[in-house]
């Protein structure tokens, strides 16, 4: 018995051995004419096999990426796309820089951080106080959100001091909302019933 453990290995197995075998086959052309066409005769194959990716924008370009992998890099074909490289494969990607930056609070998150700089550079009084109250009802929400326990005006004021570093002054009238408030209550998707969930089944006698 030829089982498929004892045969070489497939370089992507997700197109099976019979497409393997008909590029196998393939490289073997001598004619470089037939040799194309071939070559476009097992990409049409290969396309017809994930036919739901056939609206993806590079897909035909994966194709034709994925039989020059299949051939090890060396089928000579007039190819429509630049063929990787079998070096250009093995290339490692650039490592990304892991985000160092320090929340102070992190329920109320960076973007309140980015807020309260931005109101401190604010020159008119009206404005600042009116970004302040915008800010510190956010804030609020935010630490509702997060915790079971209510919060004071107060602690929330003493919060926004605190990320200013004391370069925000609090007006003595703010009033923020109240946590039962609307708009400080967690949206949930209304459940509906079918018409016949609530139909009672009698007993046949």
């Amino acid at each position: 018995m030829d089982y498929n453990s004892n045969r070489e290995k497939l370089l992507l197995p997700e197109y099976g051995r019979n497409v393997q075998m008909m590029v196998d086959f393939a490289m073997k052309i001598e004619d470089r004419d037939e040799r194309n066409k071939a070559a476009k005769t097992i990409i049409s194959i290969m396309g017809n096999m994930y036919p739901h990716l056939r609206d993806v924008s590079d897909f035909r370009h994966k194709l034709w990426d994925h039989l020059a992998i299949m051939t090890d890099f060396k089928f000579d074909i007039d190819s429509p796309y630049e063929l990787p490289t079998k070096e250009k494969l093995a290339e490692k990607p650039q490592v990304l820089p892991y985000n160092n930056h320090r929340i102070k609070f992190r329920h109320y998150g960076k973007i309140i951080e980015s807020m309260v700089k931005k109101a401190i550079e604010i020159e008119d009084e009206k404005e600042q106080s009116a970004l302040i109250l915008m800010i510190a009802n956010h804030m609020k929400k935010s630490y509702a959100n997060w915790n079971k326990e209510g919060v004071t005006d107060e602690k929330i004021f003493k919060d926004i001091v605190d990320l200013s570093k004391g370069k925000l002054n609090i007006s003595a009238n703010l009033k923020l909302r109240e946590t039962h408030d609307k708009d400080f209550q967690t949206k949930t998707k209304k459940k509906t019933f079918h018409k016949n969930d609530n139909r009672k089944f009698t007993k046949k006698k």
